[in-house]
């Protein structure tokens, strides 16, 4: 008897299987932003090295990732999305051995901004490749799965970072970390290229055939392809058209404005310099760990929340949300910190504040500022757009991570929480006054109503 073929996949589930598979370099991502937490104190005894300059290791990753960022605007127009992950991986794997070879505290900055070009180019590249793959009625959802991914990893690498705590082996904290990178690696080889990008490069049969897999019906796959062939016919792109066009330059600014935002909420604060606020309740190494664990495993429950509301309540009623959690949760931590926390009850209490700060975060702010980002820029400025956002993320991100010692120093302890959490509380007014709901709306229709002059927060109208 003659063996027959498996019958190919359901076109939605190898929408969302291809969707998974690239948003696993959100995994990439948060491996690297946790695993340097739980690494600090060990670095800093072995190199004997300051505050300053573990503030300069934990903090030039962002410094390269922004680098990473702006050259991944031209390499996934000029080279493809699927490229640039690939190089995103390659860099990703050969600087996470550097970090774990790394013989001085000079060398150990190299491999961190090489895992920042890394981190910049798969941070670009995945949620840009998501938009342009996921059906428009699962787009949320799916670009939420990059971050969903950053939760996971942020949390495999504090896992990582206890289990190694107990012998202080810091080396295979940051270079176990290859091999996750090195799987992604082998896996991006299966992804199919991005169909508007096949359109941007004339190669429009291709494109059809990607989207037949992907979309099944061939009335939707012939409506996307005119669709996208429309939007084409527009002769300015990238810098020009920021140049020439002020609707694109309101969307870029959007773009920006939102990567602040995320930014300013203070999260990732938490994830650079978790075991250091916990010490600062009075905790010692082990609970500093495992509460650090909490944190991680915290994020990544809470993301669920956006991913499985994003698509039927909508961006902004999250956001709205999200951002009200936030600014109770730190304002909270804050007082208890200028109270003093003297009891295990009070530590409690307030370790329980900032996982609600956490749960807050991941479910808004998190996934659906990479999914705005995404969804807002024209498709002729979209690398360009992207780029802009994705590089004020890594700028902010940097400067968040470099001043965050420095303030709790300065400042102390109860007033930076206080100033993030006043933060939030004025992201609140810049969701109502600037931000799109943009539910169910598709990609050439929210750049329509962009590029006919809607005001910002109705272009998804």
């Amino acid at each position: 008897m003659n063996a027959t073929a498996a019958p190919p996949l359901h076109p939605k589930a190898t929408a969302v299987f291809t969707c998974i598979l690239a948003a696993l370099a959100g995994l990439m991502f948060g491996l690297d932003v946790g695993v340097i937490s739980g690494a600090q104190k060990f670095i800093q005894h072995e190199f004997g090295v300051s505050d300053t300059m573990i503030g300069w290791i934990v903090s030039i990753m962002m410094a390269g990732a922004a680098i990473g960022a702006l050259s991944a605007a031209w390499m996934s127009n000029t080279l493809g999305r699927k490229r640039s992950l690939i190089l995103g991986a390659v860099l990703f794997v050969a600087g996470s051995i550097l970090c774990a070879f790394a013989w001085s505290a000079e060398v150990l900055i190299v491999a961190r901004v090489v895992l920042g070009l890394a981190i910049g180019i798969a941070s670009f590249t995945a949620p840009l490749y998501l938009a342009e793959i996921a059906p428009e009625k699962i787009r949320g959802s799916m670009i939420s799965l990059y971050q969903l991914m950053i939760t996971i990893g942020i949390l495999a690498a504090f896992l990582s970072d206890t289990a190694f705590s107990y012998s202080g082996n810091w080396r295979w904290m940051l270079g176990i970390i290859a091999i996750p990178g090195a799987l992604f690696l082998i896996g991006v080889f299966f992804l199919p290229y991005s169909p508007r990008w096949l359109m941007m490069r004339g190669r429009r049969a291709e494109a059809e055939q990607v989207l037949e897999k992907l979309r099944g019906d061939r009335s939707v796959v012939e409506h996307e392809l005119n669709d996208i062939a429309e939007q084409l016919k527009t002769p300015q792109r990238g810098w020009h058209l920021f140049q020439e066009n002020s609707n694109f330059r309101r969307s870029v600014g959007l773009g920006v404005l939102l990567q602040v935002m995320q930014q300013l909420t203070g999260m990732n604060v938490m994830m650079y310099y978790s075991p250091r606020i916990f010490e600062g309740m009075g905790s010692n190494t082990e609970t500093q760990m495992w509460s650090t664990v909490a944190v991680g495993l915290t994020n990544v429950l809470a993301t669920f929340i956006a991913i499985g509301l994003v698509d039927k309540l909508g961006r902004k009623p999250i956001l709205y949300a999200g951002f009200v959690v936030m600014a109770l949760g730190l304002g909270t931590v804050g007082t208890m910190m200028h109270l003093g926390i003297h009891t295990h009850s009070q530590q409690l209490f307030t370790v329980g504040m900032l996982l609600i700060f956490i749960v807050g975060f991941a479910m808004s702010a998190g996934p659906l500022i990479w999914t705005l980002c995404a969804e807002v820029q024209p498709l002729k400025g979209r690398d360009f757009g992207i780029g802009c956002s994705t590089f004020t993320n890594w700028a902010a991100n940097y400067l968040v991570g470099i001043s965050f010692l420095p303030l709790l120093n300065s400042i102390g302890n109860a007033t930076t929480f206080w100033l993030y959490a006043a933060f939030n509380v004025v992201f609140i007014f810049l969701t109502i006054w600037f931000v799109p709901e943009t539910k169910g709306v598709t990609l050439e229709q929210i750049e329509r109503n962009l590029m006919a002059g809607k005001r910002l927060r109705e272009i998804g109208q």
